[in-house]
């Protein structure tokens, strides 16, 4: 996985990696992630940040699954994501005891979405930036988002929105003009 510079000092990134070790450890145990004591951690990770957990296994994804918006505390965040991780993406079985200490885990870190303005589809692959925007697209009641992380395997801004499309569960050839399309970026722990 790709990893941009990140703005948490080297110690809290270590931090934020330990709180989503404890989260899937604590999880096989209890099958409930563990309760955070925010008021406990550092000013950093008390602000409110979206994050998403990635699990990889053996080079290959085992578990993906995150926040769009900064709805609380980034240690609160990171602990809830990787239990879903671990133990709720529906594209998995739940990690098992065995397979704990072989996981691969990236903490991403999203800066707020923002809306992108475009007059078509050509607008829009052209305002793209391969291998730094993450994506979020919505339309017909359906939603997906792709992390910048995806631009690894899908280099071209045509073949990013394709899936992406088919992600949000709608046709690779589907455009509308209510067609919505937000940009991010994250900073990757891990």
């Amino acid at each position: 996985m790709s990893s941009n510079k990140c703005s948490l000092p080297e110690n809290l990134q270590k931090v934020v990696l330990n709180l989503a070790q404890t989260s899937i450890k604590v999880g096989l145990a209890n099958r409930a992630a563990p309760t955070v004591d925010v008021q406990a951690f550092p000013a950093e990770l008390r602000e409110p940040r979206a994050t998403f957990v990635t699990l990889e296994l053996d080079g290959h994804l085992r578990g993906c699954i995150g926040s769009l918006s900064a709805g609380r505390p980034l240690a609160e965040d990171v602990v809830e994501n990787a239990f879903a991780a671990a133990f709720r993406d529906p594209r998995f079985p739940p990690v098992t005891e065995a397979e704990r200490e072989r996981l691969a885990i990236h903490v991403s870190l999203l800066t707020p979405a923002e809306p992108m303005n475009f007059g078509s589809e050509e607008d829009l692959l052209g305002q793209i930036v391969p291998g730094v925007d993450g994506l979020i697209l919505e339309d017909a009641g359906r939603r997906g988002t792709f992390l910048p992380a995806v631009w690894e395997s899908l280099p071209e801004p045509w073949q990013f929105l394709m899936h992406l499309k088919r992600k949000a569960g709608l046709s690779e050839h589907h455009w509308s003009d209510t067609v919505k399309v937000w940009r991010y970026r994250t900073e990757v722990v891990g």
